[in-house]
C-alpha cells in the first residue's frame, strides 16, 4: 500500500494552516498561533472522554491530530463546557507568560480548522460529542 497523501503533505498542510490563521487574525507570529491552537485543543480535549477525543482527533489533519493528543493526561478530571469567555481564559492560561491569544482565540482557531478538515466528517463527529462541542467549534 502506498503512503497516504495526507502524511506526505503533512508539513506543507500544517504550514498552510498556520499561515492562514496568522493572516486571518493579523497575528504576525507562527509561535503565537501555534500556542493558541494548542490551548484551544487542550481546552476542548478536557471536556471529552478518551473515546470521544480519539474520534475527534481522527478527523483532523496529521500534524493537528498530533498536537491535539500531545502531552495528554487522560486521567485529568473531565470538565464541562462553560461559557466561551471562561474557556477562552483557559486557552490563554497555557504558558501564560508567553501566550498572546486574543479573546477571539476559540472562534479564530475554529474558523481555520474548518478550512483544513473534511467538513462532512468533522460535522458528523461533532454531532456525536457531548452537548457544547458543536458550539465550541462554531466560528
Amino acid at each position: 500500500m502506498t503512503m497516504p497523501g495526507e502524511y506526505r503533505r503533512a508539513s506543507v498542510d500544517f504550514d498552510a494552516y498556520l499561515d492562514e490563521l496568522r493572516a486571518d487574525t493579523l497575528i504576525d507570529s507562527r509561535n503565537v498561533v501555534y500556542t493558541m491552537t494548542q490551548g484551544v485543543f487542550q481546552t476542548f480535549r478536557r471536556r471529552l472522554n478518551v473515546a470521544d477525543a480519539l474520534r475527534f482527533a481522527d478527523v483532523l489533519p496529521p500534524v493537528l491530530r498530533a498536537i491535539f493528543v500531545a502531552d495528554w493526561n487522560p486521567d485529568e478530571v473531565k470538565r464541562s463546557f462553560r461559557d466561551r469567555a471562561a474557556m477562552t481564559r483557559e486557552v490563554q492560561s497555557l504558558r501564560g507568560d508567553h501566550n498572546f491569544s486574543p479573546n477571539t482565540a476559540i472562534a479564530d482557531v475554529a474558523a481555520a480548522i474548518w478550512k483544513h478538515v473534511d467538513e462532512a466528517a468533522f460535522s458528523r463527529v461533532l454531532k456525536t460529542l457531548p452537548d457544547g462541542a458543536e458550539e465550541f467549534w462554531r466560528p
